[in-house]
C-alpha cells in the first residue's frame, strides 16, 4: 500500500508541476503602460489667437455677377440665324478627309471602294 500511495503522490507533484501559472502580474506590459502613461501626460501647445496672420489671406466676397441681357431684337435675330447656311462644317469635313467635293458627295459605296483601292507603297532603296 505505500508503494500505492507513492505513486498517487508523484502523479499529484508531476500534475502540480505541469500546470502553467499566468497571473495578472506577469501579463502587463511595461512598454504599453509607459505609452499610455505619456499619451494621457500629453498636453497640446497652446497656439496664439493670431498665428494665422501672414500664412492665410483675408476672405473678401466675390463682386455679383450681372444678369444676362436679351436682345432687344430677338425675333429679328433668330430669324437671320434660321436663314443661315451651314456651309464651313460640310467645307471641314472634305478637308479633314482628302477627298474633293465630287468625291464626297457620291456616297458609302464610293468611299468603301476607295478604301478598298490598292495602295501603291514606296520603294525602299537599299
Amino acid at each position: 500500500m505505500s508503494s500505492m500511495r507513492f505513486l498517487r503522490q508523484v502523479s499529484r507533484s508531476a500534475r502540480s508541476a505541469r500546470t502553467f501559472s499566468s497571473s495578472t502580474a506577469s501579463r502587463k506590459d511595461l512598454v504599453q503602460d509607459l505609452y499610455v502613461k505619456e499619451l494621457k501626460a500629453y498636453k497640446a501647445p497652446v497656439t496664439a489667437k493670431d498665428a494665422h496672420v501672414g500664412s492665410v489671406k483675408a476672405f473678401s466676397a466675390p463682386a455679383v455677377p450681372k444678369p444676362p441681357v436679351l436682345p432687344a431684337d430677338l425675333a429679328a435675330e433668330l430669324a437671320a440665324y434660321d436663314a443661315a447656311e451651314p456651309t464651313k462644317a460640310e467645307e471641314e469635313v472634305v478637308k479633314s478627309t482628302g477627298l474633293s467635293s465630287e468625291e464626297a458627295g457620291r456616297g458609302a459605296d464610293a468611299f468603301l471602294t476607295f478604301l478598298e483601292a490598292d495602295v501603291k507603297q514606296a520603294e525602299a532603296h537599299h
